[in-house]
């Protein structure tokens, strides 16, 4: 088997394959150019992207080239694969603020140094905001049968739930299916990779290829990543796990990784990780706090760099160890004239953003479960004043695992 298709099976990454002998034939032979698409719904990608971004960093390992494309054409139509309802559409700023700012994240896990393996970023906003509608019917829309588009799951489940479904998402599957040819046609790309979702959208793709200009390609999917709990990756009680540290620090980034469930630390070590695959077996069976904090640095590193990973390892030991204030933990900063007003507990938490909704708040009062520098406190009508904060700010936590530190401004 060739060894970019053995990784990524033996990651955890493989799920269905067109043409896999032939595929693997291929990457033996030649250096290929490789896609995923990303749609810009959101200024920042979560977590639920990251195993994605991974296999374009396993391309670039093993020497072919990975095109990112950034859906500024697709994001305008919405892709309804797993969706129960039609999505929010942008206006044209939020779509273009959107795609710079996930191209920037997606930057920074990718070598962008070397020319033979160096991402090329694609807008399909480029290609199919000038089509002509009878044009791209007759060339296009020939080589589709709505039969055959009524058997994806991503039509078919939200008819038989008896869910609305518009024309124009019902139009998203021939769009990305065109967006593979013009890749292959302007690129030479023969490979899309997607979640276990896009399947349907994939093939089409490989389809319409095959019979626009008789070239063969290959489609490969990975599953859908969900917690050992059931939650879906990306998502947790508090949000989702963002990876543009505007909206999650590196700290709690790097805690989240620290805190993923017992059952799921080798497999994300695998996933999620460079390590090599020998040497996670040889470790796996070593305390399993010792492996958390391996997963957390590595994740962390990647994504905002090494001295932002050991910050948050050292910040994690302060906030647990009672005998600091935390100097490296997050911070939050809060006018001066906001304390001299006296607010209470449930007022600062709510300041601090580490809770959003104030009966939230109270009720983890009530449980003891707030602290100011390391004491509780349980009275939901506590003051706040000036002389909690030493050397100008506080420690406040929540919980056993959020933590901040509050400067005044």
């Amino acid at each position: 088997m060739n060894k970019f298709l053995k990784e990524f099976k033996d990651r955890g990454f493989f799920y269905q394959c067109t043409s896999e002998d032939e595929l693997s034939k291929q990457l033996d032979e030649e250096k290929i150019k490789g896609y995923i698409g990303f749609d810009c719904t959101a200024e920042s990608l979560h977590v639920g992207s990251l195993l994605q971004i991974m296999c374009l960093r396993l391309l670039q390992k093993n020497g072919h080239r990975p095109i990112v494309l950034l859906g500024g054409g697709t994001t305008r139509i919405g892709d309804p694969s797993g969706k129960d309802k039609t999505r929010k559409i942008l206006s044209e700023d939020e779509i273009e603020k959107n795609i710079k700012n996930i191209k920037n994240i997606l930057k920074k896990f990718l070598d962008n140094d070397d020319p033979n393996t160096k991402p090329i970023f694609v807008n399909n906003y480029t290609w199919l905001k000038d089509l002509n509608y009878i044009s791209f019917l007759r060339d296009i829309g020939k080589h589709f049968t709505i039969n055959r588009m009524l058997t994806f799951d991503s039509v078919k489940l939200r008819l038989d739930r008896e869910q609305s479904l518009s024309y124009m998402e019902f139009n998203y599957m021939i769009l990305q299916a065109y967006d593979f040819l013009e890749l292959n046609k302007k690129e030479n790309c023969v490979l899309q990779i997607g979640g276990s979702d896009q399947w349907g959208n994939i093939v089409n793709g490989v389809e319409l290829i095959k019979r626009y200009s008789n070239n063969q390609t290959f489609g490969l999917t990975t599953p859908l990543i969900t917690l050992a709990t059931g939650a879906k990756m990306g998502k947790t009680e508090s949000g989702a796990i963002w990876l543009d540290e505007k909206y999650l620090s590196a700290y709690d980034y790097w805690q989240f990784w620290r805190n993923v469930d017992d059952r799921d630390v080798i497999k994300f070590l695998k996933m999620f990780t460079e390590i090599e695959i020998k040497e996670i077996e040889t470790i796996k069976d070593k305390d399993i706090n010792e492996l958390k904090i391996l997963l957390a640095n590595k994740t962390t590193e990647m994504l905002h760099g090494k001295e932002a990973a050991k910050n948050s390892e050292q910040a994690a030991k302060e906030a647990f160890s009672g005998n600091t204030l935390g100097s490296n933990l997050p911070k939050v900063y809060i006018q001066s004239n906001k304390i001299e007003e006296k607010i209470n507990i449930v007022d600062l938490v709510f300041l601090s953003q580490l809770e959003n909704s104030k009966s939230e708040i109270r009720r983890l009062v009530k449980g003891n479960a707030v602290k100011i520098n390391d004491e509780v406190i349980s009275d939901e009508k506590f003051e706040i004043n000036k002389n909690l904060f030493k050397d100008n700010y506080l420690k406040l936590s929540l919980g056993k695992k959020r933590h901040i530190k509050i400067e005044l401004n």
